[in-house]
Protein backbone atom coordinates (compact mmCIF):
# COMPACT_ATOMS: atom_id res chain seq x y z
CA UNK A 1 0.00 0.00 0.00
CA UNK A 2 1.25 3.60 -0.95
CA UNK A 3 1.28 5.49 1.92
CA UNK A 4 2.46 8.78 0.79
CA UNK A 5 -0.87 8.96 -2.24
CA UNK A 6 -4.31 9.54 -1.61
CA UNK A 7 -6.15 5.66 -2.09
CA UNK A 8 -9.86 5.30 -2.44
CA UNK A 9 -9.47 3.89 0.72
CA UNK A 10 -9.45 7.56 2.02
CA UNK A 11 -12.72 7.95 1.51
CA UNK A 12 -14.70 5.12 2.66
CA UNK A 13 -15.51 6.48 5.75
CA UNK A 14 -13.20 3.80 7.18
CA UNK A 15 -9.51 4.04 9.84
CA UNK A 16 -7.42 5.85 6.27
CA UNK A 17 -10.34 8.67 6.17
CA UNK A 18 -10.71 9.20 9.69
CA UNK A 19 -6.32 9.57 9.85
CA UNK A 20 -6.58 12.05 6.79
CA UNK A 21 -9.29 14.16 8.23
CA UNK A 22 -7.46 14.77 11.68
CA UNK A 23 -3.99 14.58 10.32
CA UNK A 24 -4.85 16.95 7.53
CA UNK A 25 -7.85 19.02 7.68
CA UNK A 26 -8.61 18.96 11.44
CA UNK A 27 -4.77 20.03 12.66
CA UNK A 28 -4.66 22.83 9.91
CA UNK A 29 -8.33 24.43 9.89
CA UNK A 30 -9.00 22.87 13.84
CA UNK A 31 -11.26 25.64 16.16
CA UNK A 32 -13.35 26.01 18.82
CA UNK A 33 -16.75 25.64 16.39
CA UNK A 34 -15.49 22.84 14.44
CA UNK A 35 -16.35 19.37 15.58
CA UNK A 36 -15.44 16.55 12.77
CA UNK A 37 -17.11 14.08 14.48
CA UNK A 38 -20.33 16.28 14.54
CA UNK A 39 -22.83 16.24 11.37
CA UNK A 40 -23.77 19.69 11.89
CA UNK A 41 -22.90 22.67 14.21
CA UNK A 42 -24.66 25.41 15.98
CA UNK A 43 -23.23 28.81 15.22
CA UNK A 44 -23.55 31.81 17.53
CA UNK A 45 -25.70 34.49 17.07
CA UNK A 46 -24.58 38.06 15.12
CA UNK A 47 -26.11 41.28 14.77
CA UNK A 48 -26.66 42.10 11.11
CA UNK A 49 -28.21 40.81 8.05
CA UNK A 50 -26.49 37.18 7.57
CA UNK A 51 -25.18 36.97 3.74
CA UNK A 52 -24.23 33.25 2.50
CA UNK A 53 -22.68 32.36 -1.20
CA UNK A 54 -21.45 29.27 -2.08
CA UNK A 55 -18.58 28.22 -4.99
CA UNK A 56 -16.33 25.96 -6.44
CA UNK A 57 -12.75 25.78 -7.34
CA UNK A 58 -11.04 24.23 -9.93
CA UNK A 59 -7.57 25.16 -11.19
CA UNK A 60 -4.61 24.07 -13.44
CA UNK A 61 -1.95 23.62 -12.09
CA UNK A 62 -3.02 23.04 -8.34
CA UNK A 63 -0.47 25.63 -7.64
CA UNK A 64 0.85 28.59 -9.82
CA UNK A 65 2.54 31.69 -9.09
CA UNK A 66 0.94 34.05 -6.53
CA UNK A 67 -1.39 31.41 -5.01
CA UNK A 68 -2.77 27.83 -5.26
CA UNK A 69 -6.21 26.46 -4.96
CA UNK A 70 -6.14 26.38 -1.26
CA UNK A 71 -5.48 29.83 -0.75
CA UNK A 72 -7.95 30.79 -4.03
CA UNK A 73 -10.83 29.03 -2.40
CA UNK A 74 -10.79 30.98 0.34
CA UNK A 75 -10.11 34.55 -1.39
CA UNK A 76 -12.97 33.63 -3.65
CA UNK A 77 -15.56 32.97 -1.16
CA UNK A 78 -14.55 36.43 1.16
CA UNK A 79 -14.68 38.22 -1.89
CA UNK A 80 -17.95 37.57 -2.94
CA UNK A 81 -19.36 38.22 0.65
CA UNK A 82 -16.70 41.33 0.36
CA UNK A 83 -18.60 42.79 -2.25
CA UNK A 84 -22.44 42.50 -0.86
CA UNK A 85 -21.15 44.45 2.09
CA UNK A 86 -20.45 42.23 4.38
CA UNK A 87 -17.77 40.30 7.03
CA UNK A 88 -16.81 36.89 6.03
CA UNK A 89 -17.31 34.73 9.40
CA UNK A 90 -17.71 30.77 8.67
CA UNK A 91 -17.15 28.92 6.27
CA UNK A 92 -17.88 24.91 5.02
CA UNK A 93 -15.50 23.07 3.06
CA UNK A 94 -15.49 20.34 1.09
CA UNK A 95 -13.02 18.59 -0.71
CA UNK A 96 -13.00 16.26 -3.62
CA UNK A 97 -9.95 14.56 -3.91
CA UNK A 98 -8.36 12.82 -7.02
CA UNK A 99 -7.01 8.69 -6.51
CA UNK A 100 -3.31 9.29 -6.59
CA UNK A 101 -2.72 12.57 -5.36
CA UNK A 102 0.15 13.09 -3.12
CA UNK A 103 -0.63 13.15 0.90
CA UNK A 104 2.11 16.03 1.32
CA UNK A 105 0.90 18.21 -1.83
CA UNK A 106 -2.98 17.47 0.01
CA UNK A 107 -1.57 19.26 3.10
CA UNK A 108 -0.17 21.99 1.32
CA UNK A 109 -2.92 22.84 0.00
CA UNK A 110 -5.16 22.68 2.86
CA UNK A 111 -2.25 24.33 5.19
CA UNK A 112 -2.52 27.16 2.36
CA UNK A 113 -6.40 27.54 2.76
CA UNK A 114 -5.98 27.83 6.25
CA UNK A 115 -3.23 30.30 6.69
CA UNK A 116 -5.91 32.41 4.18
CA UNK A 117 -8.98 31.77 6.48
CA UNK A 118 -6.96 32.99 9.07
CA UNK A 119 -6.04 36.20 7.54
CA UNK A 120 -9.49 37.09 7.06
CA UNK A 121 -10.42 35.83 10.80
CA UNK A 122 -12.97 33.39 9.25
CA UNK A 123 -13.50 29.75 10.77
CA UNK A 124 -13.81 27.06 9.05
CA UNK A 125 -17.47 25.17 11.09
CA UNK A 126 -18.11 22.17 9.23
CA UNK A 127 -16.93 19.94 6.16
CA UNK A 128 -16.72 16.83 3.75
CA UNK A 129 -14.58 15.01 2.23
CA UNK A 130 -14.65 12.23 -0.55
CA UNK A 131 -12.44 10.64 -3.24
CA UNK A 132 -12.56 10.20 -6.66
CA UNK A 133 -11.37 7.30 -8.91
CA UNK A 134 -7.73 8.61 -10.43
CA UNK A 135 -8.69 9.58 -14.17
CA UNK A 136 -11.78 11.72 -12.37
CA UNK A 137 -10.42 14.41 -11.48
CA UNK A 138 -8.62 17.10 -11.43
CA UNK A 139 -6.16 16.50 -8.29
CA UNK A 140 -7.89 18.51 -6.10
CA UNK A 141 -11.78 20.60 -6.24
CA UNK A 142 -12.67 22.79 -3.18
CA UNK A 143 -16.20 23.31 -2.65
CA UNK A 144 -16.77 26.28 0.14
CA UNK A 145 -19.82 28.03 1.02
CA UNK A 146 -19.15 30.85 3.41
CA UNK A 147 -21.51 33.05 5.91
CA UNK A 148 -20.97 36.59 6.48
CA UNK A 149 -22.62 39.85 8.33
CA UNK A 150 -23.53 42.45 7.12
CA UNK A 151 -24.77 46.11 8.58
CA UNK A 152 -29.00 45.96 8.25
CA UNK A 153 -29.77 48.56 5.72
CA UNK A 154 -27.02 48.50 3.57
CA UNK A 155 -28.02 49.66 -0.23
CA UNK A 156 -25.42 47.60 -2.36
CA UNK A 157 -27.63 46.49 -5.54
CA UNK A 158 -27.83 46.76 -9.63
CA UNK A 159 -30.75 47.95 -9.31
CA UNK A 160 -29.45 51.21 -8.27
CA UNK A 161 -27.61 51.83 -11.31
CA UNK A 162 -28.66 55.16 -13.50
CA UNK A 163 -27.17 56.65 -16.25
CA UNK A 164 -24.01 59.17 -15.46
CA UNK A 165 -22.74 56.76 -12.81
CA UNK A 166 -18.80 56.03 -13.28
CA UNK A 167 -17.40 52.79 -13.14
CA UNK A 168 -14.29 51.88 -11.08
CA UNK A 169 -11.78 49.26 -10.40
CA UNK A 170 -9.28 48.66 -7.74
CA UNK A 171 -6.31 47.72 -9.79
CA UNK A 172 -4.85 46.26 -12.82
CA UNK A 173 -6.86 43.41 -14.63
CA UNK A 174 -6.11 39.98 -16.09
CA UNK A 175 -3.48 39.30 -13.79
CA UNK A 176 -4.54 36.00 -12.56
CA UNK A 177 -6.09 34.51 -15.98
CA UNK A 178 -2.84 34.93 -17.45
CA UNK A 179 -0.64 34.26 -14.09
CA UNK A 180 -2.14 30.56 -14.34
CA UNK A 181 -2.04 30.40 -18.38
CA UNK A 182 2.18 30.92 -17.86
CA UNK A 183 2.08 28.41 -15.36
CA UNK A 184 0.64 25.31 -17.57
CA UNK A 185 3.81 26.62 -20.02
CA UNK A 186 1.67 25.25 -22.92
CA UNK A 187 3.24 27.98 -25.71
CA UNK A 188 6.51 28.20 -24.66
CA UNK A 189 6.14 31.28 -22.67
CA UNK A 190 7.56 32.53 -19.44
CA UNK A 191 7.35 35.12 -17.33
CA UNK A 192 7.50 36.80 -13.51
CA UNK A 193 3.83 37.72 -13.81
CA UNK A 194 1.77 37.23 -9.84
CA UNK A 195 -1.80 36.14 -9.53
CA UNK A 196 -3.62 38.84 -7.92
CA UNK A 197 -5.14 36.43 -5.24
CA UNK A 198 -6.05 38.20 -2.76
CA UNK A 199 -8.90 39.25 -0.28
CA UNK A 200 -10.40 42.50 -1.81
CA UNK A 201 -11.74 42.84 2.12
CA UNK A 202 -9.79 45.94 3.02
CA UNK A 203 -10.90 47.59 -0.30
CA UNK A 204 -14.61 46.80 0.27
CA UNK A 205 -14.51 48.17 3.80
CA UNK A 206 -12.87 51.25 2.83
CA UNK A 207 -16.04 52.37 0.68
CA UNK A 208 -18.97 50.25 1.86
CA UNK A 209 -20.08 53.26 4.21
CA UNK A 210 -20.46 55.75 1.57
CA UNK A 211 -23.67 56.59 0.45
CA UNK A 212 -23.45 57.15 -3.24
CA UNK A 213 -21.66 53.69 -4.03
CA UNK A 214 -24.13 52.02 -5.70
CA UNK A 215 -22.56 48.34 -6.52
CA UNK A 216 -19.52 46.19 -6.01
CA UNK A 217 -18.91 42.85 -8.05
CA UNK A 218 -15.24 41.15 -8.17
CA UNK A 219 -14.18 40.10 -11.76
CA UNK A 220 -13.27 36.62 -11.50
CA UNK A 221 -14.42 34.04 -14.34
CA UNK A 222 -15.15 36.49 -17.86
CA UNK A 223 -13.52 39.62 -16.24
CA UNK A 224 -14.01 43.01 -16.55
CA UNK A 225 -16.27 42.74 -19.39
CA UNK A 226 -18.46 39.89 -17.67
CA UNK A 227 -19.05 42.47 -15.06
CA UNK A 228 -19.80 45.61 -17.43
CA UNK A 229 -22.30 43.44 -19.29
CA UNK A 230 -24.14 42.22 -15.85
CA UNK A 231 -23.95 46.01 -15.21
CA UNK A 232 -25.73 46.62 -18.42
CA UNK A 233 -28.50 43.50 -18.53
CA UNK A 234 -29.71 44.80 -14.75
CA UNK A 235 -29.50 48.98 -16.08
CA UNK A 236 -31.25 48.57 -19.39
CA UNK A 237 -28.10 51.35 -19.88
CA UNK A 238 -24.65 50.66 -22.00
CA UNK A 239 -21.75 50.61 -20.24
CA UNK A 240 -18.71 52.48 -21.68
CA UNK A 241 -15.13 51.85 -20.89
CA UNK A 242 -12.07 53.88 -21.57
CA UNK A 243 -9.53 51.72 -23.07
CA UNK A 244 -6.76 54.21 -22.03
CA UNK A 245 -7.83 54.19 -18.40
CA UNK A 246 -8.56 50.69 -17.73
CA UNK A 247 -5.05 49.57 -15.85
CA UNK A 248 -3.61 46.45 -17.49
CA UNK A 249 -0.21 45.93 -16.99
CA UNK A 250 2.39 45.33 -19.43
CA UNK A 251 3.30 41.61 -19.35
CA UNK A 252 -0.69 40.68 -19.68
CA UNK A 253 -0.86 43.12 -22.65
CA UNK A 254 2.39 41.18 -24.21
CA UNK A 255 0.28 37.80 -24.00
CA UNK A 256 -2.65 39.09 -25.09
CA UNK A 257 -1.20 40.13 -28.19
CA UNK A 258 0.97 37.50 -29.02
CA UNK A 259 -2.06 34.95 -28.17
CA UNK A 260 -5.02 36.56 -29.03
CA UNK A 261 -6.47 37.25 -26.02
CA UNK A 262 -8.33 40.10 -24.99
CA UNK A 263 -7.87 41.22 -21.18
CA UNK A 264 -10.99 42.85 -20.26
CA UNK A 265 -12.56 38.70 -20.49
CA UNK A 266 -9.56 37.68 -18.08
CA UNK A 267 -9.61 36.26 -14.41
CA UNK A 268 -9.36 38.58 -11.69
CA UNK A 269 -8.70 36.95 -8.56
CA UNK A 270 -7.92 39.93 -5.95
CA UNK A 271 -9.84 42.91 -7.51
CA UNK A 272 -13.03 45.22 -7.42
CA UNK A 273 -15.47 46.86 -9.44
CA UNK A 274 -17.47 49.24 -8.43
CA UNK A 275 -20.44 51.68 -9.82
CA UNK A 276 -21.55 55.12 -7.87
CA UNK A 277 -22.90 58.55 -8.31
CA UNK A 278 -19.54 60.62 -10.18
CA UNK A 279 -20.02 62.52 -6.76
CA UNK A 280 -18.26 60.11 -4.93
CA UNK A 281 -15.93 58.89 -7.44
CA UNK A 282 -12.75 60.81 -5.75
CA UNK A 283 -13.72 59.96 -2.39
CA UNK A 284 -13.47 55.85 -3.58
CA UNK A 285 -10.11 56.57 -5.43
CA UNK A 286 -8.78 58.53 -2.33
CA UNK A 287 -9.84 55.72 -0.27
CA UNK A 288 -8.28 53.24 -2.40
CA UNK A 289 -4.93 54.89 -3.24
CA UNK A 290 -4.44 55.06 0.44
CA UNK A 291 -4.49 51.19 0.44
CA UNK A 292 -1.60 49.15 -0.83
CA UNK A 293 -3.71 46.44 -2.56
CA UNK A 294 -5.76 50.08 -4.42
CA UNK A 295 -2.79 52.11 -5.66
CA UNK A 296 -3.64 51.71 -9.25
CA UNK A 297 -7.62 51.98 -8.94
CA UNK A 298 -8.84 54.04 -11.52
CA UNK A 299 -11.62 55.67 -13.03
CA UNK A 300 -12.25 53.60 -16.00
CA UNK A 301 -16.41 54.52 -17.56
CA UNK A 302 -19.50 55.07 -16.89
CA UNK A 303 -23.07 53.97 -18.14
CA UNK A 304 -24.57 55.92 -20.99
CA UNK A 305 -28.24 56.04 -21.61
CA UNK A 306 -29.98 53.44 -23.38
CA UNK A 307 -27.97 50.08 -25.80
CA UNK A 308 -27.24 47.41 -22.90
CA UNK A 309 -24.00 47.21 -24.66
CA UNK A 310 -20.56 47.05 -23.68
CA UNK A 311 -18.43 49.67 -25.36
CA UNK A 312 -14.60 50.09 -25.56
CA UNK A 313 -13.62 53.96 -26.45
CA UNK A 314 -10.08 53.16 -28.08
CA UNK A 315 -7.09 55.80 -28.19
CA UNK A 316 -7.62 56.47 -32.02
CA UNK A 317 -11.49 57.83 -31.09
CA UNK A 318 -13.43 55.02 -32.23
CA UNK A 319 -15.82 52.75 -30.27
CA UNK A 320 -15.80 48.92 -30.51
CA UNK A 321 -18.62 46.39 -28.86
CA UNK A 322 -17.60 43.76 -26.77
CA UNK A 323 -19.71 40.90 -26.71
CA UNK A 324 -20.97 39.02 -23.98
CA UNK A 325 -18.07 35.93 -23.27
CA UNK A 326 -18.95 32.36 -25.30
CA UNK A 327 -15.86 30.40 -25.81
CA UNK A 328 -13.97 29.30 -22.88
CA UNK A 329 -10.31 30.65 -23.78
CA UNK A 330 -8.61 29.36 -20.64
CA UNK A 331 -10.41 26.79 -18.93
CA UNK A 332 -10.05 25.49 -15.54
CA UNK A 333 -9.01 28.69 -13.86
CA UNK A 334 -10.94 29.15 -10.93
Amino acid sequence: MDDTRILLAHGNGGRLMRELITDIFDRHLGNPLLDTDADSVLLPRVDGDLMVTTDGFTVEPLAFPGGDIGSLAVHGVVNDLAVAGADPLFFTLSALIEEGLEIAALDRYIASFARAARQSHVAVVAGDTKVVRRGEGGGLYLSVAGIGVRRAGAQLSLRRVAPGDVVLVSGPVGDHGVAVMLAREQFGLAGELHSDSASVLPLARAIRDLPDLKFMRDPTRGGLATVAHEIARASGHSVALDQTAVPVRPQVVSVCDILGYDPYFLACEGRIVAVADPFAADEILKRWHALPEGRDAAIIGQVEVGGARVILNTPLGGRRVLDELEDDPLPRIC
